[in-house]
């Protein structure tokens, strides 16, 4: 797995509003898979905690 910590993107764009534009779009399109990466991210260290607690009854119970 490839993980980026740190993004950054420049386009040379003829035209000033074209590029405003795209620094919109890309702007909000990497933050809705910010979101999206950091929920996954959140969902998967809610279920190694919840493993971790069952591990744990089981040994408590053996």
């Amino acid at each position: 797995m490839l993980t980026i910590h740190h993004l950054e993107v420049r386009f040379d764009v003829a035209a000033g509003s074209d590029e405003a534009v795209f620094a919109r779009l890309f702007e909000r399109h990497m933050a809705a898979w910010q979101r999206l990466a950091s929920e996954a991210e959140r969902r998967s260290r809610l279920s190694e905690c919840d493993r971790s607690f069952r591990d744990q009854d089981r040994e408590d119970y053996a």
